[in-house]
């Protein structure tokens, strides 16, 4: 047998605490072995019996390192690795055949394969490999970090996620940087991160190197805004003293950001159509046209299309600016990059307000999935700012979260989760809170730690309610 390996690592979490590994073979002594000799506490170990079954698991667990037989009932194992690669195309695949063919290896190779090792081998040996694969996704993970640092010089390393959405639109938007393209329109809800893909497309462009300037249209009165953007001539209005060049000048040979496009007017809407038709730009109360070489990078979070049946903007300029139109999805359609998102912040503020956050409670895991997050990742990052600041243990706890995504579980499970009935003649909340903390600290042996666990409480709220029942 021939075990070949794909160089591609796939991201992982910043506090990855278990590997995830799965074996597709049929053998059922081959899948016994991988479970016998690598279970722990640190890397769990699934397994599959068929390609179909292997596919369907991959999808559900999201495994850091496949371990794949070529010889499988109904499917080869590289039509297998094919599908998997196109659900993900970031996984790392170790392929094994019993057949020393030349043919499989080059199909092996091309299918991204790195490395291989004859069979019988020995678990010595896949350790290595495993070692080698992990170090490899530390580096790469180190690597990411260190770009992420360099707030001024944002990329694609800086967009989180792995969700199959989030990296097919990271995608599209790398082959779109890479263009001469003029312009570009980014669709998507307040605070999906429009203004994260405007940068890393310019600073991975042919531009990167010269001026990225932005402009949020709707935080200037609409006079203000044009002079903003094309300049004025000295005495163009009361206050022109001197002559000043507007941002499409300033950007010479860079990138025009403008931010929520759709609130710009229509005289506006018709000078920036001119600016893209003709690459020229005039200064308010000039008579000359400057020539410009820029590419502008629009972004909305409204309707265009809309707009453009209300008469609210101009057809022409809608269909000028979306030569290339990327829509950023919100974060309820791709949950899954969540836990991804919760490690980055947390790493991040730990950094920022010198605290030692490493881990979440399950407990609040489960209610950030529930919730729907109508601000975004922007309120993903605002919650978890307030958690790390909150927290006094190394573990974030429900206490920590605001209102309304506890009260979100809350409606979930209709508030009472437990079938819990007041009785008419009421009862007193200061002994029932005193009794639940009471048997909460006798079921963990008065281990604070996971008493308050267990009351999805921080340490220190326990200790000061330890205090105020004289427990």
């Amino acid at each position: 047998m021939i075990i070949y390996l794909s160089l591609v690592i796939r991201k992982t979490n910043l506090f990855m605490k278990l590997l995830k590994i799965l074996v597709i073979d049929d053998e059922k002594l081959i899948r016994w072995s991988f479970e016998k000799k690598l279970n722990s506490d640190k890397i769990k170990v699934y397994t599959a019996g068929s390609g179909e079954d292997g596919i369907e698991t991959f999808q559900m667990e999201h495994p850091h390192i496949v371990f794949l037989d070529n010889k499988l009932p109904k499917m080869q194992g590289l039509d297998v690795l094919k599908k998997i690669k196109k659900t993900d195309e970031d996984a790392v695949i170790v392929f094994m055949t019993a057949y020393e063919s030349v043919d499989v290896a080059v199909k092996a190779m091309k299918a991204g394969a790195y490395e291989y090792i004859n069979k019988p081998f020995s678990f010595e040996e896949i350790n290595i490999i495993i070692k080698n694969i992990t170090d490899k996704i530390n580096k790469d993970k180190e690597i990411r970090l260190l770009r992420r640092e360099k707030k001024d010089f944002i990329t694609f390393d800086h967009i989180i996620g792995s969700s199959e959405k989030i990296k097919k639109i990271i995608r599209l938007a790398k082959k779109i940087a890479k263009t001469e393209t003029t312009t570009i329109l980014l669709l998507g809800e307040s605070g999906t991160g429009k203004d994260l893909f405007s940068k890393a497309i310019h600073n991975e462009s042919a531009r990167k190197d010269k001026p990225f300037v932005t402009i949020n249209c709707s935080s200037l009165p609409e006079t203000l805004l044009e002079s903003e953007l094309f300049g004025y001539e000295t005495g163009a209005f009361t206050d022109a003293k001197k002559q000043k060049k507007g941002l499409f000048e300033v950007a010479e040979g860079g990138t025009v950001f403008l931010d929520e496009i759709g609130e710009i007017n229509q005289a506006t809407q018709l000078k920036l159509l001119n600016v893209l038709e003709n690459r020229t730009v005039r200064r308010l109360g000039g008579t000359v046209d400057i020539p410009v070489d820029i590419r502008i990078i629009a972004a909305t979070n409204r309707n265009l299309k809309k707009s453009v049946e209300e008469k609210l903007f101009r057809e022409d300029l809608y269909y000028r600016i979306k030569v290339f139109q990327i829509t950023v999805p919100p974060l309820r359609e791709r949950k899954e990059d969540i836990p991804e998102l919760i490690n980055y912040f947390i790493e991040q503020f730990n950094r920022q307000f010198g605290k030692n956050v490493t881990e979440t409670d399950p407990e609040v895991l489960k209610l950030m999935m529930k919730y729907d997050w109508p601000g975004n990742v922007r309120e993903l990052r605002n919650v978890i700012e307030r958690a790390v600041i909150l927290e006094t243990d190394n573990i974030l706890y429900e206490d920590c979260l605001p209102g309304e995504i506890r009260e979100h579980n809350c409606n979930e499970k209709k508030c009472n989760p437990y079938n819990f009935i007041l009785p008419d003649e009421g009862l007193s909340l200061e002994e029932m809170e005193k009794e639940i903390i009471r048997q909460a600290l006798e079921k963990t042996d008065y281990n604070q730690t996971k008493a308050a666990k267990l009351l999805r409480i921080s340490r220190d709220t326990l200790r000061y309610k330890k205090k105020k029942h004289k427990l």
